[in-house]
């Protein structure tokens, strides 16, 4: 069987998705829009071939059309573009000092972005003598409203955005502590804008409590949760200031610049009643 020579460069198995890695190539290769006439010529694809395939990639905003017959890279990639700086920036900002807090409380500590009705886990730092199991892998998901990181987010929603949220998602649990009623979860998240900190209680994965508390960018913008997991029994309220001082750290590294309602608060700040 002949094997690949992996010197040389992977070729998408989709023929189609190879084309549009070809005319994508060549619109990033001039600052103005390129006419049809000229993609065609330059990727060897037929006029109708990159019409057709450039009309698609039109639709999903991957590719404007300025007039009729040229083309240009779309904001669609931009956008993304900016949700992947983000995440690498913010990763790369969080990656020691998570390390540096699993050291001192040897339980698994989160680094988690929003991204639609979900939060993605985008950083784990942990050990096996944690003594519990990780079930929630790096680029793992779950819903905003049964996780503490995904409620730093929907309390800093307007709460329309929130009545629209608990609408589209329904407000589905996972356990029997899930929080499935608009009235609950709004006053849960009033308790987060409050203290600045936010908590799950077996409310994604019954045995497991988490607290989380938020990680900010120089334009004060939220743009990660970094939480603590522990099994419900183990969970330690002492843990809570290293935990928002560390979100603090990693804030700093990003550039922010925190006003006085935003510091990190005393001790006596740092326990309010739990749900």
């Amino acid at each position: 069987m002949k094997k690949n020579d992996p010197s040389l460069p992977a070729k998408p198995s989709v023929q189609v998705l190879e084309r549009m890695f070809t005319l994508i190539d060549v619109l990033a290769s001039r600052e103005e829009a390129i006419s049809l006439k000229e993609i065609s010529e330059k990727t060897g694809l037929h006029p109708s071939t990159t019409h057709r395939i450039l009309n698609d990639l039109t639709i999903g905003r991957f590719v404007d059309r300025p007039e009729s017959g040229s083309y240009r890279l779309g904001m669609r990639l931009l956008e993304l573009g900016n949700l992947v700086k983000a995440r690498l920036s913010v990763r790369d900002a969080a990656l020691i000092p998570m390390r540096n807090l699993h050291k001192l409380i040897q339980q698994p500590v989160n680094l988690s972005m929003r991204q639609g009705d979900e939060i993605v886990y985008v950083e784990r730092a942990y050990s096996e003598r944690s003594g519990m199991q990780v079930v929630r892998a790096i680029g793992g998901r779950a819903p905003l409203h049964l996780t503490s990181t995904g409620k730093l987010f929907l309390a800093v929603d307007d709460p329309q955005r929130v009545r629209a949220y608990a609408t589209r998602t329904g407000l589905a649990g996972h356990t029997r502590n899930s929080i499935t009623q608009l009235s609950v979860l709004e006053r849960e998240l009033a308790k987060a804008r409050q203290y600045g900190i936010a908590r799950d209680n077996e409310e994604l994965e019954l045995g497991v409590r988490c607290m989380a508390a938020g990680v900010y960018d120089d334009q004060g913008k939220l743009v990660a949760g970094l939480s603590i997991s522990a099994p419900a029994d183990r969970l330690d309220e002492g843990w809570l200031p290293k935990l928002q001082s560390t979100a603090h750290e990693i804030s700093l590294a990003l550039g922010h610049a925190p006003s006085a309602e935003t510091m990190v608060p005393g001790e006596s700040d740092l326990h309010p009643s739990t749900r």
